[in-house]
């Protein structure tokens, strides 16, 4: 028997009692005639006291030991003199009596007794599995798998079925490029990974299946970032015979749940609604996080007033003018007034104009150009203060938008306004169906062609396709867009309808949908569903902004695989076997 305990199972209610523990010497403190040992494993850590008058052997050969090294002792637990608060075990130790060497370690890279390390991440990523063991990666893999075991349990007692759908699937256009699997028995063809089980969940409704949810292994051979990753897991849910309220209130209860079970935190349902086009107009953004405030308003009316011609000339050229009013920020110095105006340059913006407003006088640039009244409506719109700053923008609508959410955002970084341990979820509805491609000079789905259109909207669908709106929804938290969905065409008129409006040609429509076409002929219920970035949610769950942290064995931004090497040449004889020939081979230089 390695063990009989685990290193949090004791406390002083064990006093006396004989015992077995086994995992890795966290630390080791050699105090002459005794010998201390921090003994770890995934739940805790327990004190081991090597005393030579209790047991010279085991004495000797905890000399010996290092850190890293995994070992088995012996022992009795005794009350400990100083007692260690921070531990759960902090009031007893083991008095070893025996001990065994199970394995030796090399010296490890990086610190792992440490909860903060200055080691680069590419290091600790090329030995995960030793990052592993260090408590916050372990403490964030458990709460991924708390997380998941309440939603498996949540959804069961709601009448879902979770039902695996495949991972060699075809390759149909879903917004990403796919990760494509070559086929051996039938050489030139190739099997897609999926980006996400959408035609799938759709034709398990169709067959019968009013519930269904998966978690779900998702691909997408994408351009990545801090919160995304080319593997990633998705909870997917679809449900038939039940609209889209009922679904809010579902996937309310879930994450009210989950917070709570993960957490302890208690989360206020329902959550907020927003159309898409009120979030852009508010925050510039359609994943706005509200923890904190700075709405943007729209200054155009007062600013076509002025004499101001830069405001004038973006006016008649259809762009927009709008602010925000940072709370206590007249300290702000002219140098890093410049900052931010250099900053939002990388957005497109050509610069900022600020207003202080200090001893109940205002002080800007700008007050030249609009007059005393014009100037009173801009401290009303934006409830200015004294020691307040209002930041204005002016530019075309996305460019204005885009600018003034990043710098929103970055001032609520640097101004601290952010607290901790607050959850502010929002519903953004009413997305358009479509959007239009410059490049391909055709219209594009939103979000995927199975998106229903509002039934409001159904009459201007083929005569003003870019004004309609999709009954299509995102749940979004801090800021994280955390979960998606709509509800789904089931009329195969309408869907060969939208397919059209894509540009899709019939053979296009065959080759990629014929089957799913073919499907929704054979008596398709009404329904809907979500996915929710899972890896997103547990990011939010550990208080991390890196994707990486929550994932076992994650890639790096450049899709590297350090720890496997990943991906690499294989054997020409396997190219063969698939009939695949490649031109130069660019290897990487591990």
């Amino acid at each position: 028997m390695f063990r009989t305990h685990t290193c949090i199972d004791l406390d002083k209610s064990d006093i006396n009692k004989k015992v077995t523990l086994s995992g890795w010497v966290n630390k080791r403190r050699d105090h002459g005639s005794m010998i201390f040992i921090d003994l770890r494993d995934r739940y805790g850590i327990t004190q081991i006291v090597f005393d030579p008058e209790i047991s010279s052997l085991a004495h000797e050969v905890a000399k010996t030991l290092r850190n890293e090294w995994v070992i088995s002792i012996q022992g009795e637990v005794v009350k400990r003199e100083t007692i260690n608060k921070n531990l759960k075990t902090g009031e007893i130790e083991i008095s070893a009596t025996q001990i065994q060497i199970l394995s030796k370690s090399k010296p490890s890279p990086f610190p792992i007794f440490e909860d903060k390390t200055e080691t680069n991440e590419e290091l600790r990523l090329k030995y995960r599995y030793l990052d592993i063991r260090r408590k916050p990666i372990l403490d964030k893999i458990k709460i991924r798998h708390q997380a998941m075991l309440e939603t498996r349990i949540f959804f069961s007692e709601h009448g879902f079925l979770e039902i695996n759908t495949p991972i060699l699937g075809k390759s149909t256009p879903e917004g990403a490029r796919d990760y494509l699997v070559p086929s051996r028995i039938y050489p030139g063809n190739f099997y897609a990974l999926p980006q996400s089980p959408q035609i799938f969940k759709q034709l398990l409704m169709i067959g019968g299946i009013d519930r269904y949810f998966q978690i779900a292994p998702c691909f997408r051979d994408e351009d990545l970032r801090a919160d995304r990753q080319p593997e990633f897991t998705q909870i997917d849910v679809e449900m038939s015979f039940d609209g889209k309220e009922k679904l809010f209130e579902l996937v309310e209860n879930h994450l009210k749940r989950v917070f709570k079970k993960c957490l302890d935190v208690d989360i206020k349902t329902p959550f907020e609604k927003m159309s898409h086009s009120q979030s852009l107009e508010k925050y510039g953004t359609d994943k706005p996080d509200l923890r904190f405030a700075m709405e943007f308003q729209r200054l155009d009316e007062i600013a076509k007033k002025s004499t101001f011609s830069i405001f004038l000339d973006i006016l008649k050229s259809k762009g927009c003018i709008k602010a925000i009013n940072v709370k206590g920020g007249s300290d702000l110095s002219r140098k890093k007034l410049d900052d931010l105006s250099s900053f939002v340059k990388s957005f497109g913006l050509k610069g900022l104009s600020f207003i202080k407003k200090t001893d109940s006088s205002l002080s800007s640039s700008l007050l030249k150009f609009f007059t005393p009244e014009l100037l009173t409506e801009i401290e009303k719109k934006l409830n200015m203060e004294d020691g307040d700053l209002v930041i204005i923008a002016a530019d075309k609508d996305e460019i204005v938008n885009q600018g003034l959410d990043h710098l929103r955002r970055k001032i609520a970084q640097d101004r601290s306004l952010i607290k901790k341990g607050i959850y502010k979820f929002l519903w953004v509805e009413d997305f358009p169906l479509f959007e239009y491609s410059e490049d391909e000079k055709r219209l594009k789905a939103m979000h995927h062609p199975f998106t229903a259109p509002s039934t409001k909207d159904l009459e201007i669908l083929e005569k003003e396709p870019l004004k309609v709106r999709a009954d299509a929804y995102d749940l979004v938290l801090n800021g994280y867009e955390i979960a998606g969905g709509s509800q789904r065409i089931y009329d195969s008129e309408l869907q060969s309808k939208i397919f059209k409006l894509l540009k899709l040609t019939d053979e296009d429509i065959k080759q990629k949908f014929g089957f799913f076409i073919d499907a929704l002929k054979y008596g398709t219920p009404p329904h809907g569903g979500i996915a929710y970035g899972f890896d997103r949610l547990i990011m939010i769950l550990t208080d991390t902004d890196n994707i990486r942290d929550v994932i076992a064995f994650p890639k790096t931004l450049k899709s590297l695989d350090l720890m496997l090497q990943s991906p690499s040449v294989v054997d020409k004889d396997q190219l063969k076997e698939l009939e695949i020939q490649t031109k130069e081979i660019d290897e990487i230089p591990w």
